[in-house]
């Protein structure tokens, strides 16, 4: 289902109907984001997937109890962040939100745009030099992204997937993080930072 066509209420009171076909579409619109999401905690892609299917039981078991303060993804991606946390700790995984480290001025906040801005906000105000687009658009350069994204630091990369894959907006990524904001944003221009630097570095190498 479209995003245009989505009605959360209709949704929410198919699955507490016990609607299997609701239960399988939301598990299609969802399961490969939470999966990504997931990775962020764990070690292995294996772990992640089994983080999902454990955060759908979850998901299941609190249709009832939900209570519509958040949206239905943004309570799905709650219980999904709470289990791979639990499941990262049980493999001795470290998660560091609660303590950030010390700026190490890679931020460099100059280069972003600003948080209220219509159209980007918190984006890239200067596009790097050169941006040569048949490299840009190529599968290898998305495996590098992907890559850049996998060596973050956990607290980063669940931030910039959320915020920059899946499209969360800053306070719903806040929510199901339980990050402040200013956290939130620190953690994401760091993010950022060091995914346009591998970039940056990607595209000056020499094409053979």
């Amino acid at each position: 289902m479209s995003a245009a066509g989505y009605d959360e209420q209709a949704t929410l009171a198919a699955l507490r109907a016990g609607d299997e076909a609701a239960f399988a579409t939301l598990v299609r619109r969802h399961h490969a984001s939470m999966v990504r999401i997931a990775r962020a905690y764990v070690r292995t892609a294996d772990a992640a997937e089994e983080v999902a299917q454990e955060a759908w039981l979850g998901v299941l078991r609190g249709l009832d109890g939900f209570e519509g303060r958040a949206s239905l993804r943004t309570w799905i991606f709650r219980i999904l962040t709470n289990t791979a946390k639990t499941r990262g700790v049980r493999d001795r995984r470290t998660i560091p939100f609660s303590a950030l480290e010390p700026d190490d001025g890679t931020t460099q906040p100059d280069r972003f745009l600003p948080d209220d801005h219509d159209r980007w906000p918190g984006h890239w105000a200067v596009l790097p030099d050169p941006w040569p687009e048949d490299r840009l658009v190529g599968a290898e350069t998305a495996a590098r992204l992907q890559r850049a994204i996998d060596d973050l630091p956990a607290g980063q990369r669940a931030v910039i997937t959320l915020r920059d894959v899946e499209g969360l907006g800053s306070a719903e990524v806040c929510n199901v993080l339980e990050l402040t904001e200013t956290n939130q944003r620190v953690l994401l221009h760091r993010a950022r930072t060091r995914v346009r630097a591998a970039l940056e570095d990607y595209l000056a190498e020499e094409v053979p």
